[in-house]
């Protein structure tokens, strides 16, 4: 089999995973399309491994190697991945990404009241409330 057709098609797994973490909202989603990405890099080691391994007569496959290694360290991303998402959604209630942002501890969403550091801005008085308030 030609190269160009296991690099066409990781280019197309990769860009498609970049689209999803870019694009969801869904944490899981996200986390999932690191895994897709994962996949793709996964398939450019393989068959760079099988085009230089036929070249140089080489037996020693360490695109295999490293596609086994990457592998075993998307299983262990995945597995605390998924845990820090179920804590947080036991706690908050949601995996919206954007959400989570916006409940941030110490922040709040933005009213007409507040500045862009959460903290609400003083209102002005007029001068009938300014003497209320001595009184």
């Amino acid at each position: 089999m030609h190269l160009a057709y296991p690099a066409v098609l990781s280019a197309l797994l990769f860009c498609t995973g970049l689209y999803g973490v870019l694009a969801r909202r869904n944490a899981i989603l996200v986390l999932m399309s690191v895994e897709l990405m994962l996949n793709a890099v996964n398939l450019n080691l393989v068959a760079f491994d099988v085009w230089l391994s036929r070249t140089a007569e080489e037996t020693l496959h360490s695109g295999q190697a490293l596609t086994l290694f990457t592998i075993a360290i998307a299983a262990a991303e995945i597995g605390i991945g998924l845990a820090i998402v179920l804590a947080v959604y036991r706690n908050r209630g949601t995996s919206d990404i954007d959400k989570l942002r916006d409940t941030a501890e110490g922040h709040e969403p933005d009213g007409p009241d507040s500045d862009a550091t959460g903290r609400e801005t003083p209102v002005p008085r007029t001068a009938g409330e300014k003497a209320e308030a001595t009184a």
